[in-house]
């Protein structure tokens, strides 16, 4: 039996390829061998920096750390 002209026969695929993905590294540090580490926030930081900037401080300091962690991936 044929195949009408306007449609296609059926196509066979094989196997989709398999998909790893580790999220407990970054690339960055595999490859340099230096592991990267995730900033933490400093209690002590955060005291001084509320005492000497009545706390606009800790807000500046608090973006600046979440965002060193965001750009590496951590």
């Amino acid at each position: 039996m044929a195949t009408p002209q306007d449609q296609q026969p059926a196509q066979l695929y094989g196997q989709p390829p398999t998909i790893i993905i580790n999220n407990s590294i970054s690339a960055a540090a595999v490859i340099g061998g230096a592991g990267l580490r995730r900033r933490r926030q400093s209690l002590w930081a955060h005291f001084w920096l509320f005492m000497f900037t009545a706390g606009i401080g800790n807000v500046f300091y608090a973006m600046h750390v979440s965002r060193w962690n965001r750009d590496r991936g951590l």
